[in-house]
């Protein structure tokens, strides 16, 4: 058994687990987008990132791909995570905002602006569709090409491939393909339809080290109920 501290909780858990395993092993919850189960971690999509290390000596690290170890300190939900997980979402917005999943990533985490040049160019390359492929279907008939702003997904050469069976499964599993909002005001990227009431607890200055990482969160539930009553 491996024992670290998560959210200041000291936990113990099994040899081996990402971090990203463990805090949701003990009910921390921890937004994905690239990960899924039985698929190779990728790390690509960066939503998971966590804050590991001594406050004065923390970083950024994609937690489903970090390993967990002896005396690791982490934390979930930190200002500093929360932070960039909104800067993430709002650079998936860029690219493909019709995808249903993200949409929803934003409005579960209170993104309500996108900064950035509006591209549709619908592909967020998280890897799914090309793991899947090899590792599920055993085909490899779908590779990245590429490198920086030229990355792409496809067959060799842009040759159809004569080991693709037609299977879908790149299609199941793409989060910009699964489901689509019907959401197309292009001068918007961020719908707002799904979105829920800000927690009016994340504000106050006591939680910049720790935000709330409870769900369903229990301010907001009581908040709900007073309003409804």
């Amino acid at each position: 058994m491996t024992t670290l501290k998560i959210n200041g909780l000291d936990v113990s858990v099994e040899d081996g687990m990402t971090v990203l395993e463990a805090a949701q092993f003990l009910g921390f919850p921890i937004p994905t987008l690239c990960h899924m189960e039985g698929l190779t971690p990728y790390g690509a999509c960066r939503l998971c990132v966590v804050e590991i290390g001594p406050n004065e000596r923390s970083r950024l690290v994609t937690s489903c791909t970090y390993p967990v170890e002896e005396g690791l300190e982490v934390r979930t939900a930190s200002e500093r995570v929360v932070r960039a997980r909104k800067m993430i979402i709002e650079l998936l917005l860029a690219s493909c905002p019709q995808s249903k999943t993200i949409q929803d990533l934003a409005s579960a985490h209170g993104v309500r602006q996108q900064r950035f040049r509006q591209e549709w160019e619908d592909c967020i390359l998280c890897g799914r569709c090309v793991r899947m492929c090899e590792e599920q279907m055993v085909a490899k008939a779908i590779g990245f090409r590429g490198r920086g702003r030229d990355r792409s997904i496809g067959t060799p050469f842009d040759v159809k491939s004569e080991v693709c069976r037609l299977c879908g499964g790149c299609i199941y599993v793409c989060p910009a393909c699964e489901l689509r909002c019907t959401y197309t005001d292009k001068d918007h990227a961020i719908c707002g339809g799904c979105a829920n009431l800000e927690p009016p607890c994340v504000e106050k200055p006591q939680f910049d080290d720790m935000m709330c990482y409870m769900k369903p969160c229990v301010a907001c539930e009581i908040s709900k109920e007073h309003k409804s009553s």
